[in-house]
């Protein structure tokens, strides 16, 4: 069943009214009315579209989803489009949930394509300010947009927490750490990307619903609604410092790799130096011609003098420098 809420001069009167008493209520003085509909429970938009004059496209918007966070004007009402979303600790993953929303100078309607939008925290929010009720479907609007920021500013500071963590195992040697720091830079990544899309709009969204030409936000609610905007700024430009350190973090572990790299290049070219030695002194003394010790036991001691003093030498110098 849909959820339903009539308010009368700022005062919960009833809940969980059929649609169909809507309209039969609506226009009664301080009346404000909100309805909540769950596509996910097969509730269609049809009865609504004509039962309080919405225009098609908005319907269209709602029932489709996956609809960007936007504010549209239409002539009797405004659609209002936004993602409630979530880190999720178990898959890593950012998930989200849309709401659609009709504003209607005496009504709001919201729109949920899921269950999992937490529909009983925004009714808790509206009645832990009772004092606000009585400025109408702003201050429900509120409520909603109120809850929504939040989600996305937690789901900010979460990540954040994540890239903190990361950044500690960055100078870890181990070749699983190496490979599981790129994994969830990556992973990071992602999630910072579909944030951004659904915080960065919530700037025009919340900016363009304190209009003052709309009505929607009155003067008691204006500083609550910048409370808001302020979130969303804050929101907004911390996505995008994670942005830049999760990009920073990968530069990072690139720069390390090719450190470690010269180094081991560096131990393995020391000890080839160090077998070339041996290599070049028996290769001397392997020739077919008569030398110095030819066919007697002073050449085999001088080579094997010249092997163990040249490769103790070439030690001895890279250790120094320190190549090995």
């Amino acid at each position: 069943m849909p959820r339903t809420r009539l308010y009368r001069n700022g005062v919960l009167e009833r809940e969980n009214l059929a649609v169909s008493e809507i309209s039969e209520v609506l226009d009664g003085p301080g009346v404000v009315v909100w309805l909540d509909l769950c596509t996910a429970d097969g509730e269609g938009l049809e009865a609504i579209e004509e039962e309080f004059g919405l225009h098609a496209l908005a319907i269209e918007d709602a029932s489709q989803g996956r609809q960007r966070p936007k504010v549209d004007h239409y002539a009797t009402h405004l659609f209002v489009n936004a993602y409630e979303v979530a880190f999720d600790e178990t898959t890593t993953e950012l998930v989200s949930h849309e709401v659609s929303m009709f504003v209607l100078p005496n009504a709001l309607i919201t729109v949920r394509k899921d269950r999992e939008f937490d529909i009983a925290e925004v009714v808790s929010r509206w009645d832990n300010s009772p004092d606000l009720a009585k400025e109408g479907v702003g201050f429900l609007l509120y409520g909603v947009l109120d809850h929504i920021v939040d989600g996305h500013f937690t789901a900010v500071q979460d990540l954040d927490e994540k890239i903190d963590a990361l950044e500690d195992e960055l100078f870890d040697d181990s070749h699983d750490h190496i490979r599981d720091v790129q994994r969830k830079s990556f992973a990071l990544r992602k999630n910072l990307l579909l944030l951004r899309r659904f915080v960065l709009p919530m700037r025009e969204v919340v900016n363009g619903l304190m209009r003052r030409d709309l009505k929607v936000v009155t003067e008691p609610l204006m500083p609550y609604y910048q409370d808001v905007y302020d979130h969303v700024l804050r929101a907004t430009e911390w996505t995008e410092s994670l942005r830049d350190m999760v990009s920073t973090i990968l530069e990072t572990n690139l720069t390390i790799q090719g450190n470690r790299m010269n180094l081991i290049m560096k131990k393995v070219t020391s000890w080839a130096a160090i077998i070339a030695v041996p290599t070049a002194v028996t290769g001397f003394y392997g020739q077919n011609l008569p030398y110095p010790g030819f066919n007697h036991q002073s050449g085999f001691i001088v080579s094997s003098v010249l092997i163990a003093g040249g490769a103790a030498l070439l030690y001895w110098i890279f250790r120094r420098k320190d190549w090995l």
